[in-house]
C-alpha cells in the first residue's frame, strides 16, 4: 500500500515528487526547505541583483523548515513525535550548526530520532537548510 500526501501549508514541491510517501505504517518526506507556504519567500534572506545571497538568517530559516515539516506531518496523519529519523543538510556547517544544533535541541529534545548531519555545496534555491525526514504512521 503507497499513498502520496500533498498539503498547501508547506511549500510546494520544486519538481515532479509530492511532499511525502506513505508506504505501509513509515512516512517517507522529500527534502523540505524553508520557504514559506504562502509565498515562496524565504525568511530573513536578503539577495543582489545577480541573485547572489547577501545575508540569511539560519534561525528563521529553522524555524520556517521545522514548521513546513511539522505541518507535512500533521496533514499525513503523522506527528512532530513519531519523527524516527532526519537528514539534515546545511550549506555552511561551520557557521550555521551551532544556531542550528541550539534549536535542534530545543525541537527535538524528547523525540530522540536518529539524525545525520551534512554540508552541501548549495541546495535548489537560496535555501541554507533542507530536511530529509522518516516517521510513522499509526
Amino acid at each position: 500500500m503507497s499513498e502520496i500526501i500533498n498539503t498547501e501549508l508547506a511549500a510546494k514541491p520544486l519538481g515532479a515528487y509530492p511532499h511525502a510517501r506513505r508506504v505501509g505504517n513509515l512516512l517517507f518526506l522529500s527534502g523540505i526547505g524553508s520557504r514559506n507556504a504562502i509565498d515562496n519567500s524565504i525568511p530573513g534572506l536578503e539577495l543582489d541583483e545577480a541573485g547572489n545571497i547577501n545575508k540569511y538568517d539560519i534561525e528563521a530559516e529553522c524555524l520556517q523548515v521545522f514548521a513546513n515539516v511539522k505541518a507535512i506531518l500533521e496533514a499525513s496523519g503523522s506527528s512532530w513525535n513519531k519523527i524516527v529519523d532526519i537528514t539534515v543538510f546545511l550549506t555552511n556547517m561551520k557557521k550555521d550548526f551551532p544556531v542550528y544544533n541550539k534549536i535542534y535541541d530545543e525541537y527535538f529534545a524528547n523525540v530522540q530520532a536518529c539524525r545525520t548531519t551534512v554540508e552541501v555545496k548549495s541546495l535548489p534555491t537560496p535555501i541554507a537548510i533542507e530536511l530529509k525526514v522518516i516517521a510513522t504512521i499509526d
